[in-house]
């Protein structure tokens, strides 16, 4: 499998990428809204958009679609109740249904409510995991509940599926937000070395040649992983002070998220 992160470079901080696979050529564009430079890298490494895959309805992740598909005749892919929300989807899929590449490539849909109600991630089938987050789970962050989602239901992405992968699992999220996100983590958790560490030696990070992060780094850096620590419910308490000194973890990351929202 082979793995094209595309920084689109506009005001929303998008990533869009590629997958391809090695022995044919073909590849999967994921969520391509810069449809130049998706076309214009996959002509560059000879390879042929056969596929689209939206992680999710918004117009940030399906506003190249058209472009791509008339370029290429690439089938469209979407959560399969996500059709009334994203044109001309040819193939609905759902919970743990593959999407093949080529000979080589299988990602496994992962149904991820939260961030919108029709949202999934791929999970690559690979000796070292892979993850396309889309807006579920950005480096050191959690999507937004704003535009159709809801919180409760994010939290159990997180408890339910993301926090059981692998550790070695890389992580392709659909925005670069590191920063903000590590400076939410350590307003959460002053003491968090690992966070503070990052946020200096990426400072000045080009995101076109972003970091790619693990599960194992994610727990140690993201606030929402982080749910159980006694800095971080200390912290919340002074916030919030009716949870009191042992909250559940879904209380802790609700109100992480409630606190995020306006931070």
């Amino acid at each position: 499998m082979i793995v094209e992160q595309i920084w689109t470079g506009n005001a929303y901080r998008n990533f869009n990428y590629l997958v391809a696979c090695p022995e044919t050529g073909d590849a999967l564009a994921i969520d391509p809204l810069d449809y130049k430079q998706c076309l214009a890298v996959a002509a560059e490494r000879g390879w042929r958009i056969t596929q689209v895959l939206n992680t999710h309805e918004h117009g940030d992740h399906i506003g190249g679609n058209k472009a791509v598909v008339r370029a290429t005749g690439a089938k469209v892919i979407a959560h399969k109740d996500a059709g009334s929300r994203i044109p001309n989807v040819d193939r609905g899929v759902g919970a743990g249904d593959i999407v093949k590449v080529g000979h080589t490539v299988e990602l496994e849909c992962l149904d991820t409510p939260g961030h919108t109600m029709c949202h999934i991630c791929l999970l690559s089938k690979t000796d070292q995991p892979a993850l396309f987050s889309g807006d579920t789970m950005f480096n050191a962050g959690a999507g937004n509940c704003h535009n159709g989602g809801h919180p409760e239901e994010l939290f159990n992405t997180f408890d339910q599926q993301l926090d059981k992968l692998g550790n070695e699992t890389l992580l392709y999220p659909g925005h670069d937000y590191l920063l903000n996100n590590l400076a939410f983590t350590l307003d959460r958790e002053p003491d968090n070395a690992t966070a503070a560490a990052m946020i200096e030696a990426y400072r000045d990070q080009d995101p076109a040649n972003a970091v790619i992060t693990t599960l194992a780094e994610e727990k140690e850096i993201n606030t929402f992983f982080r749910l159980q620590n006694p800095s971080v419910i200390e912290k919340l308490a002074e916030d919030f002070p009716e949870i009191g000194d042992s909250p559940d973890s879904r209380t802790v990351f609700l109100k992480l998220r409630e606190l995020r929202n306006s931070w």
